[in-house]
């Protein structure tokens, strides 16, 4: 297991934690010292109190909470943000609010999931073509939104 230092520049933050054994990400929890009321349509950036350091060859990926977006449509703008292996200023959050309605935001609330994750550098090298594949340049929607299948039904009895 790999180790990820973190330090708290606000004692009032709240560490990172994982919610469920097999959880993927670690909750982030936003530390401010008055609620935060976010407009509809509008960004706010969230501190957390806490900088970290990655091992070399990782990277923090912060994602938005399915709760968050379902029930008040919050989500990040820029999803998944990338928190750099030799970053070391604090960790924040973008939140937008895609809702109709103003969002308040408290200290302590759990605003966004990160993960650490492995990356590697490549090396581009430069052709005059690609390899041909089945796919090839088709994207964006092209195999449709239907698979064309009766979807399994489940029984919850």
């Amino acid at each position: 297991m790999s180790t990820v230092k973190i330090v708290r520049i606000n004692q009032k933050a709240i560490l990172p934690r994982y919610a469920t054994a097999n959880a993927a990400g670690m909750d982030l929890a936003a530390c401010l010292d008055a609620p935060l009321e976010i407009d509809p349509f509008t960004t706010a950036l969230i501190p957390t109190g806490l900088c970290i350091e990655l091992p070399e060859g990782f990277e923090a990926q912060l994602r938005p909470r399915s709760g968050l977006a379902l029930k008040h449509l919050i989500s990040l703008p820029n999803t998944p943000a990338t928190i750099d292996a030799d970053y070391r200023g604090e960790v924040k959050v973008i939140l937008v609010n895609y809702g109709k309605k103003p969002f308040t935001v408290q200290h302590g609330d759990r605003i966004a999931q990160m993960v650490v994750a492995r990356y590697e550098h490549v090396a581009l090298e430069e052709v005059n073509s690609l390899s041909q594949t089945e796919r090839g340049n088709g994207g964006f929607g092209h195999t449709g939104i239907s698979t064309g299948k009766s979807m399994p039904v489940v029984n919850d009895e």
